[in-house]
């Protein structure tokens, strides 16, 4: 029996010593060891040929659904990207070429180029700025066909100090048209200080100003003077061109002063003359000065002067060397004598009517 216990005591402690001996550490040969032998557990400091672990924590889980990760550094990634999700960029997106099909911003957009509308198969009509609300219809800056142009559906306001320019010269401003205007079609203006125009003009398609000419012509845009009123067959004129004057009519037309809607004098197309109306003795006529009829001028001591006789209620007053041989008069006529001389008459009265009737001397004149 002690010989049994003996022996089974020796067979522990070998056991014991066997179980406390450390194990010898396997001895790998280099890309021997397949991954087909790992599974589980963790492994620290892993490194390959292409992946270093330094992670002290997992940062990332891998499934078949895809690798899952907080944060992902990359420097370049070659292939083509399909974002399914959005995507938030803390910093600066830098792209050589962006292409989208709806763009949502509400940041401050700086550019440092011009914004550029690229033609498709429509070409550039169509293409600009549109803005768009709940309830509203678009507001749009664009550009449109026929002809081409920028089109705007709302007004555009500029500052009271800015204007518009064509070719880098001012053409408006809030309160005048720029110097190189020069032809407009205004139909309406308010009240104009300071006018000045150059060349024809025309009002109303009724008074016209011929710049060639200096003429104004009113109902007629061919004046024959200087101020021409036209009607259909009467034209009156004022001219004050070569070396005299002219006022009247240059038709074959009765010229006519009036006042109070009444003809005072009246100048036949014949050239006679009336003054006052047939049946009215109330008008006058008053020469203050000299008046002379038929003559060139007027002797200093006389104030009136005529080429020929006159006639006073129907009584003609004649001057002559002689009595008449020829012509119509009615008893009670005179002849002065021209040459009257000592003894002789100062004159001769017809005292019979006829052709040239019959005339007495009389007034002797003393010797």
């Amino acid at each position: 029996m002690n010989d049994l216990r003996q022996g089974l005591e020796q067979i522990v402690t070998a056991i014991e010593e066997i179980a406390n001996k450390p194990a010898n550490k396997p001895n790998f040969i280099t890309n021997e060891l397949s991954g087909d032998l790992i599974h589980g557990g963790t492994i620290s400091k892993f490194n390959s040929t292409g992946i270093s672990d330094e992670s002290s924590r997992r940062v990332m889980l891998v499934r078949d659904s895809g690798i899952y990760t907080d944060t992902l550094f990359v420097s370049t990634i070659s292939s083509e990207v399909t974002f399914d999700n959005d995507v938030h960029v803390q910093g600066k997106l830098y792209a050589n070429k962006l292409h989208v099909n709806e763009l949502s911003a509400d940041v401050r957009n700086e550019r440092s180029s011009p914004l550029e509308f690229v033609a498709d198969d429509s070409g550039i009509y169509g293409k600009g700025l549109i803005w768009k609300g709940e309830g509203i219809s678009s507001k749009q800056l664009i550009y449109k066909p026929n002809p081409d142009r920028i089109y705007s559906t709302d007004t555009i306001d500029l500052d009271r100090s800015a204007a518009y320019s064509i070719g880098n010269s001012i053409v408006l401003t809030s309160t005048d048209l720029g110097p190189t205007v020069t032809r407009s079609n205004l139909t309406k203006v308010g009240t104009l200080d300071n006018l000045h125009t150059q060349g024809n003009l025309v009002f109303d398609e009724h008074i016209f100003y011929e710049a060639s000419s200096q003429r104004i012509g009113i109902g007629t845009d061919a004046p024959n003077a200087s101020l021409s009123i036209a009607s259909l067959d009467l034209e009156f004129i004022v001219d004050v061109e070569g070396t005299t004057t002219k006022v009247g009519n240059r038709t074959a037309d009765d010229l006519q002063i009036v006042t109070d809607n009444t003809a005072r004098i009246t100048v036949s197309s014949s050239g006679h003359v009336s003054i006052g109306n047939k049946g009215n003795n109330s008008a006058r006529l008053n020469v203050f000065g000299k008046l002379g009829v038929g003559v060139n001028n007027v002797s200093e001591d006389v104030s009136f002067a005529t080429a020929n006789g006159i006639e006073v209620a129907g009584t003609k007053i004649m001057t002559g060397a002689s009595i008449p041989s020829s012509g119509t008069y009615r008893q009670g006529d005179i002849v002065y004598n021209t040459k009257a001389v000592p003894t002789g008459y100062i004159g001769w009265v017809c005292v019979r009517e006829g052709t040239p009737g019959e005339w007495k001397a009389f007034g002797q004149i003393s010797a």
